[in-house]
């Protein structure tokens, strides 16, 4: 019989103390220093208790946890190997800390004795993290066996588990984000499953709600028309922070805008409905809806009459997607109040507010502000719906009237795609019970510029706005949000090289439920989205094109046929139109060629 193993029992107290706390989803990258935490995650799942994902890539596995924290709002486990495995997980690690996505990173490690001394496959592990993550140990190395369950060992492991998933979701630091333990094993590395595991496991809590309302009670105070409080933040700040627990009154009179950067969310729609003032939401903010949005707000935001008289501006989520945006941000004569989310905390102008509470006073709307800024946005607004047929000429037994009314519709019918045609045909595919991905693409600012109204869970990774990850983290979330049967499909759109970049995501481990996700590639051959950039203007053709715009030739049909995605190519409206909308049952890949 093969020898006890302390690695195994101490893993098995450590991962079964994170699912007592309400954790569900462990992303794993084999390893031989991992196998214990390997093993035991196999019979959590066998039991049950998680979802267990495999990736051979670290960094496809620490992205994949990522859209797992991103749509559920509980982190997911990665566990990964020792070496080069651990640091593929900075990546994800760093756009968790900026966006305030939580994220669980168990690192197998050599022991101390080994490290700095030439052991293959060791370097450095604790600290690795270390300007990133919420909370960090380096564990000691198991000594005991613990077939009871009730050692000081698996005592302190299980606390351990419960201060790391706190940690995690932002306990302490007023924002959700990485968390690092680290691991050191001696040999042997596993062993059989300790006793206690085989019992039955102890009844979870319920998953924390991190949209819950506050504890406190909202103030009986009809002075407040509406009270909302941010998930928090973390890093420096010249600003003093207002800790008081009354919230800051938003009076009537400044000229206000309300900003709705990534992950603002249905706060920002509702903030700027009560106080009647102009929203302006960005594509990834979860908040492109209702009566107050803006259409064409850059443009808006550098006309004079509007941007230039703004006073106030009230700021959820991280604006990312504009340069009218950050300049009005960064204006000194312009007071700025930043609701703080998860992420970083914004001062472009070295003198925003932060504050944690917002009130509304409630007092008469200027009128007269938001009617000029909706009319503005009203001339703005970019009408894509394709025109309506010509019922009467259709119908028609006039040659001459009925032949042009075929014409004009087979003229729609076959219309070559463009990038605006494509972020219109995926909007208008996308209802509230599937998920969109953007990716850090041109075609995400295209998007920003020309969509309308529509109130739609969207997901993008802005907090450093890399082309990282993309497709895992998209799988990421459609794991999580389609995880105990719910409807719905995740769509994610990217450019040819965000999807290049991420290639690896699509190999799918056999045995494991396979999500409903669609990858639509604007595939222009490059990165044009460095046209729009001042180096378009300095750099002559030649640079441009060895050193900007990546150009590549990659056959996705034939990489979609290698890891087992369904492909299409499609070149009309018509076409893209009927790839999104037929019925999907597993992974697909719509390809849609575009002119440089």
């Amino acid at each position: 019989m093969p020898a006890a193993s302390p690695a195994t029992d101490a893993a098995a107290a450590l991962l079964c103390g994170l699912v007592a706390q309400g954790v569900r989803h462990v992303v794993l990258s084999p390893g031989s220093r991992s196998q214990a935490l390997a093993l035991v995650a196999a019979e959590l799942e066998r039991r049950g208790e998680i979802s267990l994902h495999v990736r051979i890539d670290e960094r496809v596995a620490g992205f994949t946890a990522l859209g797992i924290g991103r749509e559920s709002g509980m982190p997911a486990v990665v566990v990964c190997t020792s070496g080069t495995a651990a640091a593929n997980l900075l990546p994800a690690a760093l756009e968790a800390h900026h966006a305030g996505v939580p994220l669980l990173l168990l690192t197998a490690d050599r022991p101390p004795e080994l490290r700095g001394v030439g052991a293959n496959q060791t370097t450095r592990q604790p600290g690795m993290f270390a300007p990133t993550v919420r909370f960090e140990a380096d564990l000691p190395v198991p000594e005991t066996v613990d077939q009871g369950g009730d050692s000081e060992q698996s005592a302190m492991l299980r606390e351990v588990a419960e201060q790391a998933l706190s940690a995690a979701l932002g306990a302490g630091t007023r924002s959700p984000g990485p968390v690092h333990l680290n691991l050191p094993f001696r040999e042997p590395l596993a062993g059989p499953l300790p006793q206690w595991l085989g019992a039955p496991a102890p009844e979870a809590p319920a998953s924390v709600d991190l949209d819950a309302a506050p504890e406190e009670p909202v103030p009986d105070d009809e002075s407040f028309g509406a009270l909302y409080q941010g998930g928090g933040g973390i890093g420096e700040s010249d600003v003093p922070i207002d800790t008081a627990d009354e919230p800051f009154v938003l009076t009537r009179g400044p000229r206000t805008v309300v900003i709705a950067g990534a992950d603002a969310g249905a706060d920002a729609e509702e903030l700027a409905h009560l106080g009647g003032w102009p929203l302006v939401a960005e594509i990834v903010s979860g908040a492109r809806y209702g009566r107050n949005l803006v259409h064409g707000y850059r443009e808006l935001l550098r006309d004079a009459d509007l941007g230039g008289r703004v006073e106030r501006a009230v700021v959820l989520g991280h604006p990312t997607l504009s340069r009218e945006v950050v300049a009005l941000l960064s204006r000194a004569d312009v007071d700025v109040y930043a609701v703080r989310g998860p992420g970083e905390p914004l001062n472009l102008n070295g003198a925003t507010t932060p504050v944690d509470l917002v009130a509304v006073a409630v007092g008469e709307t200027d009128r007269e502000w938001v009617g000029a800024w909706l009319r503005a946005s009203q001339a703005a607004a970019v009408d894509l719906a394709p025109p309506a047929p010509d019922a009467a000429g259709l119908s028609s037994a006039v040659p001459g009237e009925r032949l042009p009314a075929i014409a004009a519709e087979l003229a729609v019918f076959r219309a070559p795609l463009d990038r605006t045609t494509l972020v219109d045909a995926v909007w208008r595919a996308t209802w509230p019970h599937d998920r969109l991905v953007f990716g850090s693409s041109r075609l995400v600012r295209v998007a920003d510029a020309v969509l309308g109204g529509k109130k739609v869970p969207v997901h993008a990774n802005r907090g450093l706005a890399g082309i990282d990850g993309t497709i895992a983290t998209a799988i990421g979330v459609a794991l999580a949000s389609q995880r105990d049967g719910a409807p719905g499909l995740t769509r994610v759109l990217v450019g040819d090289l965000t999807f290049l970049h991420d290639v690896g995501a699509l190999l799918r481990t056999p045995g494991e439920r396979e999500p409903r996700v669609q990858v639509i590639v604007g595939n222009d051959g490059g990165g044009t989205i460095f046209d729009g950039l001042e180096v378009s203007s300095v750099a002559d053709a030649a640079a441009m094109e060895r050193v900007l715009y990546t150009p590549q030739t990659a056959r996705i049909a034939q990489l979609a046929e290698a890891y087992g995605w369904e492909h299409h190519r499609v070149t009309t409206r018509a076409a893209l139109d009927q790839a999104l909308t037929a019925p999907v049952g597993g992974r697909q890949i719509i390809e849609v060629p575009l002119d440089r």
